[in-house]
C-alpha cells in the first residue's frame, strides 16, 4: 500500500515522511509498536484493493465530519473579554517573546550543568506572560509560531506557557492554578536540557535507541523541578504530559482519568504548538490545519472536554488561517471574536472572481450590520500566496 498519511502525532512515530510506499514488514511493525490506530492510504499509488467497494467513509466524508466537530465545539458563546485591543497587545507580547528568549535559555543552560534552575526567575516569567492574556488572550498565542526553528526548544516553552494560561482562562480556573499551569508549561521541556543535541535536531527517523533516550525526557524533567522545590501541578504535568486518553503515551502508559488534567491541557498545549512551529527538519502547519489534525487524533489522544476548550480557546480560525468568503473574496483571519468563534475580523486581500488582489479590507464578521460569512479555510500553497503574516502583523520575532 501507499501511505498518504500516518493518523497520530508526527512527533511520536519513528517516521521523517508521512507518505511512503509501505514494501518493509518492520515498517509495519514500526507503524504498530508506535500507537498509530488508522491511516490514510492512496489506493491509486499502491496494489491494495479498491476502498470505495467497501463502506470506508472517503477522506472528504471523515474531513466534513471533523468540520461538523469543531463547528459544534465553537457554538456556545465563549465568556469573558479582552481588554486591550489585539495589535496594542501584540507588540507588548512580541517584546516579551524577546526578553523571554534569554530567561528561558539560561534554565536550560543551568539545567544541562546540573545547577538548580531559578524557580523565582521562572514564576516571574509565568507572571509577565499571565499579565498579557489577561490583556488580550491571542497575541501572545497568535506570535508563539514565529519562533525562529533553531531556537524552536525555548521558545516552544513560552509558547506552551501562554496556552497553557489561555486555556485555564477558558476552562474557569483560579488565578492560583493558572498560574502553576503556567508554570508547567514554561517547564515541560526542561528534560530535554539533558537530551544530547545529535537526537533532537535529527532530520530523519530515530533510531530505536535513540528513541528510548528522547522518550526519557518527562522524567528527567520532573527531577529537575523536584529539586528545585515546584509544586504538584508542574511537577505531574511535566511528568505526563506524553500520556495518551487510550493508555498509548508515556512514560507510564496512563489511561482516561487516571491522567490528571493540567497533564491532559498541557498535552493539547505542546502538540498544537509543536505542529504549527517551523523544525530544522519540518515546515509547521498553518493554525488551521492543525486544528483540524488535532481533532482527528482526539479520540484516542486528547481528553475530548480540554480539546473542546482548546478549540474555543485559539478558534476554529485561529489568527493567520486563510479563508474565503461568501462573497467570493480571500481573506486573513486577523483576531478572533471569543464570543462568536465562527466569525472573526478578517482582512480580506484577493478577489476570486477577477484572479487579482484587491485593496485590503478589514471586516467584522460579528457585527450585526455584517453579511459576509466563511465557507472554508483555504491553503496558501494552492493560491500561490506567501507571507500572510505580514497582513495581522506577524513579522518575525527579534531577539
Amino acid at each position: 500500500m501507499y501511505i498518504d498519511e500516518l493518523c497520530g502525532s508526527w512527533m511520536e512515530h519513528p517516521f521523517w515522511r508521512t507518505c511512503f510506499a509501505l514494501r518493509d514488514e518492520g515498517d509495519v511493525r514500526r507503524i504498530l509498536a508506535s500507537g498509530i490506530h488508522e491511516v490514510w492510504i492512496d489506493t491509486g499509488k499502491g496494489l491494495d484493493i479498491d476502498a470505495s467497494a467497501g463502506s470506508v467513509p472517503t477522506r472528504a466524508e471523515a474531513e466534513a465530519e471533523i468540520d461538523r466537530k469543531l463547528q459544534s465545539a465553537a457554538a456556545q458563546v465563549v465568556p469573558g473579554a479582552d481588554r486591550t485591543a489585539f495589535a496594542e497587545e501584540l507588540e507588548c507580547a512580541r517584546a516579551l517573546y524577546a526578553r523571554a528568549r534569554t530567561a528561558v535559555l539560561n534554565m536550560f543552560s543551568e539545567a544541562r550543568l546540573g545547577h538548580p534552575i531559578d524557580a523565582g526567575a521562572a514564576n516571574e516569567l509565568v507572571d509577565e506572560i499571565f499579565q498579557s492574556v489577561q490583556r488580550n488572550s491571542s497575541a501572545m498565542v497568535s506570535l508563539s509560531r514565529l519562533k525562529r526553528a533553531d531556537e524552536y526548544t525555548y521558545m516552544h516553552s513560552i509558547a506552551v506557557a501562554a496556552l497553557m494560561i489561555t486555556l485555564c482562562r477558558q476552562l474557569g480556573l483560579s488565578e492560583a492554578d493558572t498560574r502553576e499551569a503556567g508554570l508547567a508549561g514554561l517547564m515541560h521541556d526542561i528534560g530535554k536540557s539533558k537530551i544530547p543535541d545529535r537526537i533532537l535536531r535529527k532530520p530523519d527517523r530515530l533510531s530505536d535507541e535513540e528513541w528510548v533516550t528522547m522518550k526519557s525526557h518527562p522524567e528527567i524533567g520532573h527531577t529537575i523541578l523536584f529539586q528545585a522545590g515546584l509544586g504538584p501541578i508542574p511537577l505531574d504535568a511535566v511528568l505526563h504530559h506524553h500520556e495518551k486518553i487510550d493508555g498509548s503515551g508515556y512514560p507510564h502508559g496512563l489511561a482516561g482519568d487516571s491522567i490528571s488534567l493540567f497533564a491532559r491541557m498541557a498535552s493539547v498545549c505542546d502538540v498544537y504548538d509543536a505542529v504549527t512551529s517551523n523544525r530544522p527538519y519540518k515546515s509547521g502547519w498553518s493554525p488551521a490545519e492543525a486544528i483540524r489534525k488535532l481533532a482527528e487524533w482526539a479520540p484516542g489522544h486528547f481528553d475530548e472536554n480540554v480539546f473542546q476548550a482548546f478549540v474555543k480557546t485559539v478558534g476554529v480560525y485561529p489568527v493567520g488561517t486563510l479563508v474565503r468568503l461568501e462573497c467570493d473574496r480571500l481573506g486573513v483571519v486577523v483576531e478572533h471574536n471569543e464570543r462568536a468563534l465562527l466569525r472573526p475580523q478578517v482582512k480580506t486581500f484577493f478577489s476570486i472572481t477577477s484572479q487579482s488582489r484587491i485593496a485590503p479590507e478589514l471586516l467584522d464578521l460579528a457585527d450585526p450590520r455584517s453579511n459576509h460569512r466563511i465557507i472554508g479555510r483555504e491553503d496558501p500553497a494552492a493560491w500561490g500566496l506567501t507571507r500572510l503574516d505580514d497582513l495581522w502583523g506577524g513579522h518575525p520575532i527579534r531577539v
